[in-house]
């Protein structure tokens, strides 16, 4: 996501030690995840992330993964696995059989027939062609923001909408496989800019969805490494009424944060959210708005070298899309 305009105001970076505030100690405490749930991470932590870098020290504390079992990986003949397997690089263009796309697929049998889970990749490749139309302000409950931004993108000019949009691909791929009805916000130029934050919100509501996910990659500074999980706030303010879903969205977030570590090694970040991953905001409207179970995550920035090289490996995407796929798959077995 990047954090230009005013839809994405990035909160400011912690600073330990401030005078008159202790720091909050980085632990996520969560009495609904599963009692085994911290056996997942313990394991992680002790044998090391399988991938392109170093697993993430033991010191930050990320909310451990609900148990469940773990999303089947693809078979070795569909699209996400020839995907994974040949690492394509970055292109902004989505050719069938390169990004797990499965269009129109049924919903198969497994353990999440009957729920709908609703994906929004961040902004839309089209934003940067109709600049008046998603700088149009829009209501948000707690302030008016931009209807949407153009996101941000590695220094090798790989779009963050295009990474959001290749990812998402990928999750529906896997939560179709478990049963799941997927609904996208958009999808390939359908619409051909947005749609606002408002709407994606909306979308999300009207189709009744069990969780939704928004998926974005950061566009902080270099040095600035790390995923981060984004969770609602409890808003009451205009149209905005985050209430009743504040809980059941830091569930979704918290097992989302602990299998994306797991599942990637891609670190909590460093420069926001103590080393638990998650942060709680209340300026984002996608979430303000929402009333089903929502979260963004932010899957690393775009701007350091380090992850900017994972973001742009079509077989790290694919660990990505399973690491958010069995954080959805765990809360809702739980749910």
């Amino acid at each position: 996501m990047s954090y230009t305009g005013p839809e994405f105001d990035p909160p400011q970076p912690e600073r330990p030690g401030r005078p008159g505030r202790p720091r909050r100690a980085p632990v996520v405490v969560l009495g609904a995840l599963a009692a085994g749930g911290l056996l997942g991470w313990l394991a992680y932590a002790a044998v090391g992330a399988s991938g392109d870098g170093p697993a993430p020290q033991a010191s930050h504390t990320v909310a451990a993964p609900a148990t469940g079992t773990r999303t089947p990986p693809s078979a070795p003949h569909s699209p996400a696995a020839r995907s994974s397997a040949s690492s394509p690089s970055p292109s902004g263009s989505h050719a069938a059989g390169d990004d797990g796309k499965a269009p129109g697929a049924p919903a198969a049998s497994g353990p999440l027939k009957g729920k709908v889970v609703v994906i929004d990749p961040g902004h839309n490749p089209g934003n940067s062609r109709h600049t008046a139309e998603i700088n149009r302000r829009v209501d948000i409950g707690t302030d008016s923001k931009e209807c949407d931004t153009t996101g941000t993108s590695t220094n090798g000019g790989y779009a963050e909408a295009a990474f959001t949009l290749d990812v998402a691909h990928r999750l529906r791929t896997l939560l179709e496989q478990q049963g799941a009805t997927v609904k996208l916000t958009h999808d390939d130029g359908v619409p051909p800019w947005g749609p606002c934050v408002d709407e994606r919100a909306r979308i999300g509501n009207e189709a009744h969805a069990d969780a939704a996910v928004s998926i974005h990659a950061d566009g902080s500074a270099p040095g600035n490494r790390g995923f981060h999980v984004i969770l609602p706030a409890a808003v009451h303010a205009g149209a905005a009424d985050t209430r009743p879903i504040a809980a059941a969205s830091r569930r979704l977030g918290a097992s989302i944060a602990g299998n994306f570590v797991r599942v990637t090694g891609e670190p909590p970040s460093n420069y926001l959210g103590g080393g638990t991953g998650l942060v709680t905001r209340r300026d984002l409207g996608g979430l303000n708005l929402s009333t089903v179970p929502k979260v963004f995550i932010e899957c690393g920035n775009m701007r350091d070298g380090t992850d900017a090289a994972r973001l742009t490996s079509g077989s790290w995407r694919q660990r990505a899309a399973e690491g958010i796929s069995e954080g959805i798959v765990a809360f809702l077995r739980a749910s």
